[in-house]
């Protein structure tokens, strides 16, 4: 039920929720992939080696509270097999960020899909 203010409107987290409920049933997967894409674009514009760097020095602070060992050498594995079973590389034999990031996520969604 939606939540109203006191003038019988919804609050902008209500409207914000219903908003993105009726988006995601009026848009496939395509369409995030596009938006993501699009954001990712513009934020490498706006943003330096610095953002990137603290950003993933605090997702990797986050993530080692939160995972243990057999965590890292799950991902450790799944990254090993990726990079093994790459058929594209570049000149010197080495995966490219977008392939291997590609390559991980696809990793990910099967073993999602088959638990």
């Amino acid at each position: 039920m939606a939540n109203n203010n006191q003038n019988g409107k919804l609050s902008r987290e209500e409207a914000g929720r219903l908003g993105g409920e009726a988006t995601a049933k009026n848009h496939g997967k395509e369409f995030y992939q596009e938006i993501g894409e699009k954001g990712g674009e513009a934020t490498s514009k706006n943003h330096g080696k610095d953002f990137y760097q603290e950003i993933g020095e605090k997702g990797g602070e986050a993530t080692s509270k939160n995972h243990d060992k057999e965590f890292y050498q799950e991902i450790g594995r799944k990254g090993g097999e990726a990079r093994g079973n790459s058929d594209q590389s570049d000149s010197d034999g080495k995966m490219s960020r977008e392939e291997a990031g590609r390559k991980g996520g696809e990793a990910r969604a099967r073993q999602r899909k088959n638990n």
